[in-house]
């Protein structure tokens, strides 16, 4: 699990959700409108959004798109329960994505922007570096 606590703007997590959830079904008119989101229930990994003004727009599979405005704060959990996510917003469209992610996670965060690739480099990096470090200690 990998601790994440980064800004990021409403659009890019919420390509994340739609990256992880349902990419290969969403309808591409629901995949142009920024006003629309994913969620799911709770037994299923929930995702949840939170707005102001929030409208059902259909149930496809496991998912229910609804059309938010004025989204406050989105909640993501994964299937597998390994990722815990939420967005909250801090100005406007802007706000910062806090908690714990897969490794499978991460790639989709990166995909979708809400982390930079140089971000997850740097992760990589200082794991790798930890690794060494604990390697050396033991055999000390």
């Amino acid at each position: 699990m990998v601790k994440i606590d980064t800004p990021a703007s409403i659009d890019s997590f919420r390509r994340f959700i739609i990256t992880s959830t349902c990419s290969s079904f969403v309808p591409s008119s629901y995949l142009d409108d920024y006003e629309v989101f994913p969620e799911r229930e709770d037994s299923l990994g929930s995702i949840y959004v939170e707005a102001a003004d929030k409208v059902t727009l259909k149930k496809l599979r496991e998912i229910t798109f609804v059309n938010a405005r004025d989204v406050l704060g989105i909640i993501y959990n994964s299937k597998s329960g390994n990722t815990h996510l939420k967005w909250r917003q801090i100005r406007r469209l802007n706000g910062k994505v806090t908690g714990e992610a897969s490794q499978n996670s991460l790639v989709n965060l990166a995909e979708s922007g809400v982390i930079t690739m140089e971000w997850v480099e740097n992760y990589v990096r200082k794991k790798a570096e930890e690794s060494k470090t604990n390697i050396n200690e033991i055999t000390s």
